[in-house]
């Protein structure tokens, strides 16, 4: 029995999903710009041999909105835990959400495991771009902010009335086009939008934007794959998303960084996924569900 609640985090509420059952428990949580909904049908895939619990992240889906640090977003998950009274959770985590899994990780030991599908922060700097000239390496990170840069100037804009059918029909050919379940991908739509004082946007709101891009760009994953004690798993992607291509030299170089960090850390077990870019949640969630219930049973 599948039961959505909300539950008080402190300073925000926190939108749960339930997938119910009695398997050992585990939290799946999503990336930046994305909610709860868009892990169903990873969810699903695991519920057979897991409780599994999504949670939408302070500032996305049907959660408050809050400041946003590394240390509120761990404390929301252990409000979780309390609240939904479970105990030793797997944590699962996509982009954003694997990040937050690595940190959990360093943080709990006792924890039976830790899975992150391709939880990276965003390249910053040459030295994270092995075989590049560094002088074209540099211009390429500055090509590649600049994109940043004026999508972090778009979020949370208003949506004009007008503009919401057109942009629901896009999601679905998004869809179409990524092979993702159509309702899961429009309910994950429909849930980040906010509406306020007759007025219509898209979470996350400009603010979280910023401090989340402020905080991926800070973070280095190296000393906290060193410093984690319990079993850990980083699977990482193999090829480019179709927006990702034009970027190819340097994504191609930033999978290399990714793989040596991995590897020099010592503890994580790693996998390079076949024909597995970023979004490998959408395209093969039953070959990760199958993935991390494996490493969660081994250990």
């Amino acid at each position: 029995m599948i039961n959505d609640r909300l539950i008080d985090a402190g300073d925000v509420p926190l939108a749960v999903r339930d997938f119910g059952g009695d398997q050992p428990p585990l939290l799946l949580l999503h990336g930046a710009g994305g909610n709860l909904a868009m892990m169903t049908t990873l969810a699903r895939a695991l519920r057979p041999n897991h409780r599994v619990i999504t949670v939408d992240l302070r500032g996305h889906g049907r959660s408050g909105e809050g400041s946003w640090t590394w240390d509120t977003a761990l404390g929301d998950l252990a409000a979780v835990c309390v609240q939904m009274e479970i105990e030793r959770p797997a944590v699962v985590g996509h982009s954003l959400g694997g990040m937050l899994a690595a940190l959990w990780g360093q943080r709990h030991p006792e924890a039976p495991g830790v899975v992150s599908l391709d939880g990276n922060p965003p390249p910053v700097t040459p030295a994270q771009l092995p075989g590049m000239d560094p002088e074209k390496a540099a211009a390429e990170l500055a090509r590649l902010h600049g994109l940043f840069d004026r999508v972090e100037a778009m979020a949370g804009q208003v949506i004009e009335a007008d503009q919401l059918a057109d942009l629901v029909e896009g999601q679905r050919a998004a869809a179409r086009d990524m092979g993702a379940n159509e309702k899961v991908w429009i309910e994950g739509f429909r849930r980040n939008l906010a509406h306020d004082n007759g007025e219509t946007s898209m979470r996350p709101s400009a603010a979280v934007t910023t401090q989340l891009r402020t905080l991926m760009n800070e973070l280095d994953l190296g000393p906290v794959y060193a410093g984690t004690s319990c079993p850990e798993l980083v699977v990482l992607a193999t090829r480019n998303l179709p927006q990702q291509e034009p970027f190819a030299e340097l994504y191609e170089a930033h999978r290399r960084y990714l793989l040596d960090q991995v590897r020099a850390a010592g503890h994580p077990r790693y996998i390079q996924l076949a024909d597995a870019s970023h979004a490998m949640v959408i395209e093969q969630p039953a070959v990760l569900a199958g993935l991390i219930t494996d490493f969660l049973r081994s250990e």
